[in-house]
């Protein structure tokens, strides 16, 4: 009886470290499943969104990392590797992450101290500014001008944290609005619920680039909340993987290829309506092209 006892408590306690090296040994993880888990965006427009007709996601962010995925396949000697999506939210994408449901967050995750908690982050892909849209017909030039006015933000997002410290500090008095994805919240501007809508402004330029119509809508480009850095995140506490996922962004920096991927996103028609950005690299991005590093605001 006492050797049984053992010998299931033996059993149990395999189980509970074969479950804890699954969760930390993401190419351990990948192998067994024969598939790699990629989190994108339906609406992210140009980083990780549904082109029409549905598909799998595509954009900038996208393109790192199936950068990525074949680094993953050459080092596994797996050529036929899958890759599955699962569309995110700014609300699950840190619990789907530490969970194993997804192996990598490959979209418009800005790089917190407070996030590195709980997740770990790539180098830097891209830093933008938070600020405000609104409508050209609103008569609002500054942040400041939203004062009395009701605003869209997104559940979960920095955006949210960064527009109560600017009311806090007695710039201004506003009503929030938040919506559950990027999509909704500038449906809410664009259908005159809210004055403005408070998001990182190269997310602004490809909503409004991709809307029906563009014209309508300005960014108030002059006035920022915060600049922040976009990484690509993944668990922490997996040297391996974390190797490998930062190896294969560097070497795009570092090659110049990242700026052809740039290019293409930002400065080229995309699709699915052709719309062109028209968003130049910004001195903060090459900056981090030239000087990589996944520093956390």
């Amino acid at each position: 009886m006492q050797s049984r006892l053992s010998l299931a408590i033996g059993f149990a306690a395999a189980l509970l470290c074969s479950s804890a090296l699954a969760q930390t040994d993401t190419l351990a993880k990948i192998k067994a499943a024969g598939s790699i888990q990629i989190g994108g965006r339906d609406s992210q427009v140009p980083f990780s969104y549904k082109p029409a007709g549905g598909g799998d996601p595509v954009g900038f962010t996208n393109d790192i990392c199936l950068k990525v995925v074949e680094a993953v396949k050459a080092k596994l000697g797996m050529p036929n590797l899958e890759v599955r999506y699962t569309i995110l939210t700014s609300t699950n994408r840190i619990p789907l992450l530490t969970n194993g449901t997804v192996d990598l967050d490959c979209a418009t995750t800005t790089n917190t101290v407070q996030r590195q908690q709980q997740v770990d982050f790539a180098p830097s892909h891209f830093v933008t500014n938070i600020t405000a849209a609104v409508k050209k017909s609103s008569g609002i030039n500054t942040l400041a001008e939203l004062n009395g006015k009701t605003v869209s933000t997104v559940s979960g997002s920095t955006g949210i944290q960064l527009l109560r410290q600017y009311r806090k500090a007695g710039n201004v008095e506003v009503q929030e609005l938040a919506a559950k994805d990027t999509a909704d919240g500038f449906l809410l501007l664009a259908s005159d619920r809210t004055s403005a809508y408070i998001l990182d402004d190269v997310q602004l330029a490809g909503l409004i680039a991709t809307s029906t119509r563009p014209g309508d809508f300005k960014i108030l480009t002059g006035e920022s909340l915060r600049q922040e850095p976009y990484g690509i995140m993944y668990r922490k506490d997996d040297p391996a993987f974390k190797e490998l996922v930062d190896k294969t962004v560097l070497d795009l920096m570092k090659s110049g290829a990242i700026e052809q991927l740039y290019a293409k996103w930002f400065t080229r028609p995309i699709p699915p309506s052709n719309a062109n950005l028209n968003f130049p690299m910004t001195d903060a991005v090459k900056e981090i092209y030239r000087n990589p590093n996944n520093k956390g605001v």
